[in-house]
Parts: structure tokens; C-alpha cells; sequence
């Protein structure tokens, strides 16, 4: 669990807060940004791959081989997140600032690896009972969620000062304060992480297997195919609807406060919807819920969208509903990748659980880096201004633009979403039902 906190710390604000402080801080164009966050997270999203490969044939030393790379590059990952928001940037030449951003958000992106790949290969490492995996597998929600709603809901609160005018405005230096406590927090939180695990599953050397095969083998796996896809377009909501809804409360509502509760959701909605998880998977199966659920969010944003609220307090109750129906696939995301790689085995022979986890996070990283770009040249496309005090007057035309953008974007990509899954994933629960028994047959009979 706090891994995950650690994590979203850091996460919580980068990812929803990092475009907001350059276009209004450092005065970078929204196209700009877009072009270093879409460049900087596919070059994560292999790093992801290679940070997963040297971690899978590093040595053991007496902490295992996932905790010592997490006990040293946590310094490095919360170093680099200070980096990306020193007060002194939008001094210094347009030329020298995209540098310096891009310099420092590409190293922030492989530390970002470098810390949790391995957290994430932690429990197949700790425990090899299936029951002991799904609580750590709900646990890390849990302090996923906790981080995720702890930034979201306080970040909008502090990093904003207002002009004589009234006008709130988001602040450099805030900001600044902002990632140190932070970076504090996550490494609190990474300390507990590196010091009460212990890594009991250990084989000594990781298996080199050639890459036609992997290739070969992945490809007869339709179910992986399907949820990869299924999970980029709901990534690049995610990361999309964290950072137009700053843009939205900030400039469309003038409420940061709103703002703060808004950010909540996503997380808070996790937390409300857990205990219920399990429950709902049993009677009606990860894909039949899944579906209905993003239907239901598809729904809501248009149902904003065509009623355009201009009162912030009642957008966010529909806010919330829609939240609440992709909070779902969210919640049950690791469950699904468990099935995707049972399904593996039983397609192909082979068991690849550490393959499959890079491919997947891999697939999301490419998701977030489309996200990235995607949202930037979108605030170009509408016309936003960038600004280097706190934040420029947008047009009428523009903030309307915004709110469009703000719940077409979620509708049509959670709508793609649902058609993947309904059309492409072939694990029903009859299915998986299928599959388990045919597994726990060919593991009785590889016990004899």
C-alpha cells in the first residue's frame, strides 16, 4: 500500500498539475508542452520494458532483487520532481526553458521506472498464494487511492494566490513549495516500503527467452490484444479528464475549490466502490460489469455536455456519477491482466506473467504519452493562452471550448473503450470459469 502512496504523491501532482504550472508559470505554449510530454513518455514507456528486463536478471542480494532498486532510486525520482518545478525557470530564454523541462521530464520518467517496475513486480515476489496477491493487489488500490485523493484535493487549494482584481492565479514559487512536501511524503512513504517487505519467491536467474517467440506467443493471445487497447483509451481518459478539469474549474468555473473536489473523484470514487468490487465480479463477471459501468460514464459526460452547467457545484454531482462508472474498470484492472494471463497459458503453454505486466504497462505508458500530447496541441487548437503570471484572460469562445473538451473527449474515448471490450475481449466469466478448469487440471497433472 505505500508504494502506491509514495507513488501518487508524486504522480498526483505531476500528472495533473504539471501542464497547468507550464503553460501558466513558465509560459510554455500548449503545443509545446504537448509535444515534450508525447516525446518524454514513449521514451518511459520503453524504459519501462528495459528497467523490467534488468530488474528480472539482476542478482539477489539480501534484500532480494526488487527492493534494492527501489531503496536507491527513490532519492533519485523525488531529486528529479523538484527539478521540474524550480521557481527560477520562466527567467530564462524560451530556448533554454523547453530544454531544461524536457531534460529534467525525461529523467523523471526513467526514475519513475526505475522505482516502479519493480514495486510492481514485488508481489509475485513476496507471496505465491493466489489470496495473498489479491489483497495485495487491493491494497495497493487502496493506497493509490489514498495518495491520488490527498494531492487531487489539496494541491488546488495551495498552489493558487489571488490578484488585486480577484483573479485567483496559480504561483511558481507555490508550486515549488508544493513538490518538495511532496517529494517529502513519498519518501516516507517509500520507507516502508523498502523496509517491512520481505521478497520469499526467489529464482536465482531470469530465463532469457528469444523474441520471436515472445512475439509469436503474444500474438495468439486475443484477450492481452484486447485489454492493452481497452486500457490506452481508458488511460488517456484518465490522464486527460485530470488535466482538463483543472483547466476546466480554473478557467470555465473560476473555482478552485471545486477544483480540489473534483480531483477527488477519481480517487475517492476507488475507495467508495472497493468493498463492492469483489461482490459484483462473482455475480455478474469483470467484463459484463466493466461494460455497463463505462456505458453508464459514456452517458453521463454527454448528458453534461448537451445540458452545459454553469453552476460548478451541480456539474460536479453528474461529474461524480460519470467518475464513478469507469472507476470500476479502475478498480478491477489488475484482476483483469490475472485472467489475461491465465488465458495466456491456457492459448499457448507458456506462463509469462513477467512479459505480459511490461507489455500491459507499457501499452499505458504509450497511453499516457498520447495524453500528454493530445492535451497540449487540444489547448493550442482552441486558442489558449500561455502566460508566465499565473495565468492569462481566455476568450468566451475559448472557456467553452474547454468545457466541450472536458466531456466530449471522456465520452468518445470511454465509448471506443466499451466497444473493445464488447466486440474484442473474449473473457467472459463463462469463459474464465473455462479456463480456470482447465488450468487447475493441467497443474494437478503436473504435480503428479
Amino acid at each position: 500500500m505505500t508504494g502506491d502512496l509514495g507513488n501518487c504523491f508524486i504522480l498526483g501532482l505531476v500528472n495533473s498539475f504539471l501542464m497547468i504550472y507550464l503553460t501558466n508559470s513558465v509560459g510554455l505554449a500548449g503545443a509545446v508542452v504537448g509535444t515534450m510530454f508525447l516525446i518524454g513518455k514513449f521514451i518511459d514507456a520503453f524504459s519501462d520494458v528495459t528497467i523490467g528486463r534488468l530488474t528480472d536478471t539482476s542478482k539477489l542480494t539480501k534484500y532480494g532483487r526488487f527492493i534494492p532498486w527501489i531503496r536507491k532510486y527513490r532519492w533519485f525520482f523525488g531529486i528529479a520532481t523538484i527539478f521540474l518545478f524550480m521557481p527560477f525557470v520562466n527567467k530564462l530564454s524560451m530556448t533554454w526553458r523547453i530544454i531544461y523541462i524536457f531534460v529534467f521530464y525525461v529523467a523523471w520518467g526513467i526514475f519513475l521506472s526505475c522505482v516502479n517496475i519493480p514495486y510492481g513486480s514485488l508481489a509475485s515476489a513476496i507471496s505465491g498464494d493466489p489470496d495473498d496477491r489479491a489483497q495485495l493487489s487491493t491494497f495497493r488500490s487502496i493506497g493509490s487511492a489514498i495518495g491520488g485523493a490527498s494531492t487531487g484535493f489539496v494541491i488546488p487549494l495551495v498552489v493558487y494566490t489571488t490578484l488585486a482584481n480577484g483573479q485567483k492565479v496559480v504561483s511558481g514559487t507555490r508550486f515549488f513549495l508544493t513538490s518538495i512536501v511532496c517529494v517529502l511524503l513519498a519518501w516516507i512513504s517509500y520507507h516502508f516500503t523498502v523496509s517491512m517487505p520481505t521478497e520469499r519467491v526467489q529464482v536465482a536467474k531470469a530465463e532469457k527467452v528469444p523474441l520471436r517467440k515472445v512475439l509469436e506467443s503474444l500474438g495468439k493471445n486475443k484477450a492481452l490484444l484486447a485489454l492493452i487497447f481497452t486500457d490506452l483509451f481508458i488511460v488517456i481518459n484518465q490522464i486527460l479528464s485530470g488535466t482538463t478539469t483543472t483547466y476546466l474549474f480554473s478557467d470555465y468555473f473560476h473555482n478552485s475549490a471545486a477544483m480540489s473536489v473534483a480531483l477527488l473523484f477519481t480517487y475517492g470514487s476507488v475507495l467508495l466502490l472497493s468493498p463492492f468490487a469483489t461482490w459484483m465480479i462473482k455475480h455478474w463477471g469483470k467484463k459484463e460489469i466493466s461494460i455497463i459501468s463505462l456505458s453508464f460514464s459514456v452517458v453521463m459526460y454527454l448528458f453534461m455536455y448537451f445540458m452545459h452547467f454553469t453552476n460548478p457545484w451541480i456539474y460536479l454531482i453528474f461529474m461524480f456519477l460519470a467518475t464513478v462508472g469507469y472507476s470500476f474498470f479502475n478498480l478491477m484492472v489488475w484482476a483483469f491482466i490475472t485472467d489475461v494471463i491465465d488465458y495466456h497459458q491456457y492459448v499457448t503453454g507458456y506462463r509469462e506473467d513477467g512479459t505480459i505486466y511490461a507489455v500491459n504497462s507499457f501499452a499505458r505508458k504509450c497511453g499516457q504519452a498520447l495524453a500528454g500530447g493530445i492535451g497540449g496541441y487540444m489547448l493550442t487548437w482552441i486558442g489558449y493562452k500561455s502566460s508566465v503570471a499565473g495565468g492569462a484572460a481566455q476568450s468566451m469562445a475559448v472557456i467553452n471550448r474547454i468545457y466541450g473538451l472536458a466531456n466530449l473527449l471522456p465520452a468518445a474515448l470511454l465509448f471506443i473503450a466499451v466497444c473493445i471490450l464488447t466486440f474484442a475481449y473474449p473473457l467472459s466469466k463463462k469463459k474464465i470459469h473455462e479456463v480456470d478448469d482447465k488450468l487447475a487440471k493441467i497443474n494437478k497433472q503436473n504435480e503428479k
